[in-house]
């Protein structure tokens, strides 16, 4: 056999044992009589040791050996005399009787330790030695655990895992499909799934109450930290189930997943709150409950003062800083054309100090020191705090305020990865208007139910109406990351035709591209609903990150490049001809 014992394994107690290692090397330090060769696999690193007791063999191999060669090493594992405490091994080393090289290695390009002098983009190229490495293996494994304690929790649940299809339909409602050609179909093309929505529906038509997969998705949209173009899911969906059922389940989830994999335990519920209360507190739709900051308006307090961007804007509202009042000119200058960059869009920032000799502000020459104490007072603002405030259109003023309370949060470390704050947010809009477009578009997705009270101005003829609708959806929040996110389904043929044509569909379009679901729900479709987790997100912050490459074996980069396979690539003509493609 090639190996006894792994490299992380051995200890005190296997003192005189004779073991077989192999493994790549880390690193060889020759000290003239004696060579210390650290051997690493998956599960740790071993030291072995060379003397000049060794046998002349093992001498002349271990004079021959370089960073990541592949080896194998016999001997016996020793007490050592000077200990290394930082790692589990540190204890004992191995006296090498036997040395073989199973595999030369180059010099790599960079040094495939934790902290590597690779730059990203190098790494990226070389991923599978990237993968070598003690964090990105940390990485994995736990990405690994939680899809076993996934499974664990949902099989308990009697939820049955059942796989659906690759090669569907393009219905491009949402991000756009990855098209597939079809060879055999000259001139048609499959679709890569956005998600398997459409199949986890008609599985509870089919009578599989409890249905879950975790499931690869692929959407052709721009890529940022939390997102790639293939990406993986834990898709979930239930019948005969109203929202409070699908909250308390998937609570349960996460709660499971806290407890068994972080040895975190959330006993309290988890707290909830509706999509207009978390834009006007918190100007997002997940918000980071981990720290206070909350978004105040104020726009009757600041009117009629002759100051005419109050004077005329529909919104004004800020966000107090506690504590944060010692900010200088030079910074709240660099805050101002922070909020002026194009991604938060805001044309300026006013600020009022609260400092120890005396309330100061950019707007006091329009308002009296009571008068901005009556502001401040707007905010529970106490001295030594900063209100930081914005003004404009509403949604969008909300929004860039939103941006600017995560700045802050990130700027004065209010966000740490140790803590966890879930949350759910719930009645989302069902729909948006483009003017652009002049129609309707899905806030979800066109198989989410209208709130059942609101039904009557869903059929209604008014454009008004329809837009207050309010969508039976629910989104998981943790630390201002949008975990996951369902609905309650539509789940009657009538409903779901009406919502086609709240969208803007002819009878025939969506005939022709939702007819299987429609006739499906002919046949007897129960109420149901369900959710999907972002599963690499959740890994990331499981993990402390808020990038999920480290926790995808083989990801791609920001432009959507696999720069190790150098994908996509072109393909010769001959394939384009067998796909119809060129002539």
């Amino acid at each position: 056999m090639y190996r006894t014992h792994t490299c992380g394994e051995l200890r005190l107690p296997h003192k005189g044992q004779e073991v077989t290692l192999a493994g790549w090397v880390q690193r060889v330090r020759n000290l003239g009589g004696m060579t210390f060769i650290d051997l690493r696999d998956r599960y740790g690193i071993t030291q072995l040791a060379v003397t000049e007791d060794s046998p002349e063999k093992v001498k002349e191999t271990a004079g021959t050996l370089g960073r990541e060669f592949v080896i194998q090493a016999a001997g016996t594992v020793i007490e050592r005399s000077n200990k290394n405490t930082r790692i589990p091994t540190g204890e004992i080393e191995i006296a090498v009787n036997g040395l073989t090289v199973l595999n030369a290695a180059d010099t790599p390009p960079f040094t495939v330790e934790d902290e590597s002098d690779g730059g990203e983009e190098l790494r990226a190229r070389y991923r599978y030695l990237d993968l070598r490495r003690s964090p990105l293996q940390s990485a994995l494994k736990l990405r690994h655990r939680m899809a076993q304690e996934v499974r664990a929790y949902l099989d308990f649940q009697r939820f049955l895992e059942i796989e659906t299809p690759f090669l569907i339909k393009s219905t491009p409602e949402g991000a756009r499909d990855f098209v597939v050609p079809s060879r055999m179909s000259p001139g048609e093309f499959y679709a890569l799934p956005q998600s398997p929505q459409t199949f986890k529906q008609l599985l509870m038509v089919a009578g599989y109450d409890r249905y879950f997969q975790i499931v690869r998705c692929f959407r052709d949209e721009d890529l940022r930290a939390d997102r790639q173009p293939e990406f993986t899911q834990i898709d979930c969906e239930m019948a005969f189930v109203e929202r409070e059922d699908i909250l308390q389940t998937f609570e349960g989830l996460a709660k499971h997943l806290f407890r068994s994999v972080l040895g975190v335990e959330l006993a309290q519920a988890f707290p909830r709150m509706s999509y207009a209360d978390a834009m006007r507190q918190y100007g997002c739709d997940k918000p980071d409950i981990r720290f206070d900051m909350r978004l105040h308006e104020i726009t009757g307090n600041v009117k009629g003062k002759n100051f005419a961007v109050f004077d005329t804007a529909e919104y004004t509202g800020g966000i107090c800083v506690t504590g944060a009042a010692g900010y200088t000119r030079k910074q709240l200058d660099e805050l101002t054309e922070w909020v002026k960059r194009p991604q938060i869009g805001a044309k300026g920032l006013a600020y009022i100090r609260l400092a120890a000799d005396g309330i100061k502000s950019s707007v006091d020459k329009f308002y009296t020191s009571g008068e901005l104490q009556q502001i401040a007072a707007a905010f529970n603002a106490r001295q030594d705090d900063l209100i930081l405030i914005l003004s404009g259109a509403k949604k969008k003023t909300q929004e860039a305020l939103g941006s600017l309370r995560m700045e802050m949060a990130n700027r004065l470390g209010l966000r740490k990865s140790n803590d966890f704050a879930p949350l759910w947010v719930y009645d989302f809009p069902l729909l948006e208007w483009d003017a652009e477009t002049q129609r309707f578009y899905a806030m979800h997705h066109p198989f989410t139910s209208p709130k059942p009270e609101d039904l009557p101005k869903f059929y209604s003829p008014d454009k008004a109406d329809i837009a207050q609708v309010n969508a039976n959806a629910y989104d998981f929040v943790l630390n201002g990351t949008e975990i996951g996110g369902g609905s309650i389904r539509i789940h009657d043929a009538k409903v779901q035709q009406r919502m086609f044509e709240v969208l803007g569909f002819s009878k025939e379009e969506a005939e022709y591209k939702f007819g299987f679901i429609i006739n499906a729900f002919r046949y007897g479709a129960p109420p149901h609903g369900g959710i999907a987790f972002g599963f690499d997100r959740w890994c990331a912050l499981f993990g402390g990150q808020e990038t999920i490459r480290d926790y995808i074996a083989f990801p791609k980069n920001n432009a959507g490049r696999d720069v190790m396979l150098d994908a996509p690539a072109k393909i010769d003509d001959v394939q384009l001809k067998e796909l119809g493609i060129k002539n």
